[in-house]
């Protein structure tokens, strides 16, 4: 091996992992961790998405919702075992660095930039629709285009959009444990407001929607199920909670899986519902479609209103959610000298890296304000679905490698599951609109040729050890004692 793919696969080691968050506080315990995987999940991807998946797969955007969770899941399982091997923040981009080495490591850290900025802006792109339904239905007028929409859609810049990842950011920079106590509140009233969606919509059910169930085929479900997947983010931002999680061997596995259920069921029972009560046709172009729906089986506002109100929280806490995680993903790429110290400096008192939540919020909106979200959500999906590719290919990986570590969740049928989930995400990334793989690769190339000049050159693992071998990384960031907490 030459010394230059020495340098390029060089990896750090599982057994030093958990000693590299520091900095970080250990406070979010497992209910507090499957609401982060419920509310970073259960938001746009159900309240907006359907309004573009459904005239691609018609009311077969079911099985869409289906295949996208049989996908996520098996990998949701994947994630489970690395999690619970690797508990530390960075998700994707830490596990590949343990297992792929550190120029593969950057290659995901691409994806994970798309998965949770680019979903950032895309989710609260979704969130301003909803606020405009629920001004209307409450006060009679609406925030005008001008100010709520991209200026491809003929606005000029989504305030909306812009308003609640400050909001998201504000709230972050308090600390993990207020954050997550606030998203956990959000994410039952999300789905709270859901069951009483599903509860009206039933009202209204006619089987006759489902008549011309698939009117693309096997294509046109496939299709649906590349553009909804980036709504399966949330279930690897709880591998990004790795380094503040309580019992983490033991809770991110759990916490991975519950959340994987609660999604899912709930996916198909709204869909099902939505579908069942409106015309498949009609989804098109819909804005605030769940809402919508309602107020045409009542006659009334008031129904599409709650909906409206618990798409606010619910598509807010998404925001959080995502926000949070990419935050996270910069920590640990930071602590590992792959991007600048500003991103690993972490304020003394509340242990949150601030810097880095101020430079995320301003680029996050930015592309919030001017960028369409059908964009948004294909750039994500791609990320998302690469990411989970990687994931699969990682357990497989550390199972040969280092078959007596410790694992807080070992993966059922391997490696029959993690090799169903590269296959899966490989079959959906091959759906996406063709621009969407060309614009994916140009970035992820672009992400390369800065790990070139400096990540390759910064690495903590270049500066502290020997490439030849996995040498333990003692982190920089100081250690706060529990006493100055």
């Amino acid at each position: 091996m030459t010394s230059l793919s020495q340098q390029l696969l060089r990896r750090k080691s599982t057994s030093a992992e958990a000693a590299d968050d520091r900095g970080l506080k250990r406070s979010i315990g497992l209910f507090a961790l499957t609401m982060i995987g419920v509310g970073g999940t259960i938001g746009t991807g159900i309240f907006y998405v359907l309004s573009d998946a459904v005239p691609i797969a018609g009311p077969a955007v079911i099985w869409s919702f289906v295949l996208g969770g049989a996908v996520a899941g098996v990998t949701a399982l994947c994630y489970a075992e690395l999690a619970g091997s690797v508990p530390v923040s960075g998700s994707t981009y830490s596990y590949a660095y343990a297992t792929l080495g550190e120029a593969p490591a950057m290659g995901v850290a691409a994806c994970l930039l798309l998965e949770y900025g680019v979903s950032t802006a895309g989710v609260a792109v979704g969130w301003s629709q909803y606020v405009n339904q629920l001004l209307f239905n409450l006060f009679g007028f609406r925030i005008p285009d001008a100010l709520s929409n991209a200026p491809e859609q003929g606005g000029i810049i989504n305030l909306p959009a812009v308003i609640v990842i400050v909001l998201c950011a504000l709230l972050l920079l308090r600390g993990a444990s207020e954050s997550t106590r606030i998203n956990a509140i959000m994410v039952m009233v999300k789905i709270a407001v859901l069951l009483f969606f599903v509860a009206v919509a039933f009202t209204g059910w006619n089987s006759d929607h489902f008549a011309n169930f698939a009117p693309h085929g096997l294509q046109g479900v496939v299709a649906g199920a590349g553009l909804i997947f980036f709504s399966f983010i949330g279930l690897d931002a709880v591998a990004t909670a790795g380094g503040e999680a309580k019992n983490p061997k033991r809770n991110l596995p759990l916490a991975i899986i519950l959340a994987l259920v609660i999604v899912i069921t709930m996916y198909v029972i709204v869909a099902l519902a939505a579908l069942g009560a409106q015309e498949s046709e009609k989804f098109e172009g819909q804005s605030a479609g769940l809402s919508a729906i309602l107020e045409s089986i009542i006659g009334s506002s008031w129904p599409g209103t709650v909906v409206a109100a618990g798409a606010v929280i619910s598509i807010f806490s998404v925001t959080l959610v995502c926000l949070y995680g990419q935050t996270r993903v910069l920590f640990a790429m930071s602590r590992d000298g792959m991007v600048p110290p500003v991103f690993s400096k972490v304020n003394p008192r509340t242990l949150s890296p601030v810097p880095n939540t101020v430079i995320v919020m301003t680029v996050v909106a930015i592309l919030a304000a001017f960028v369409p979200i059908n964009f948004l959500l294909e750039m994500t999906s791609i990320g998302t679905l690469v990411a989970f590719l990687v994931v699969s290919v990682a357990v497989i990986i550390l199972r040969r490698r280092e078959p007596g570590i410790e694992r807080g969740f070992r993966l059922p049928l391997h490696p029959l599951i993690p090799v169903l989930s590269i296959l899966g995400c490989i079959w959906i990334i091959t759906q996406l609109r063709p621009i969407t793989i060309v614009v994916f690769v140009i970035w992820t190339a672009a992400v390369l040729v800065y790990y070139w000049f400096y990540g390759r050159k910064h690495s903590a693992l270049a500066r502290a050890a020997s490439p030849d071998a996995d040498i333990p990384y003692t982190s920089t960031i100081p250690q706060v004692d529990e006493g100055d907490r």
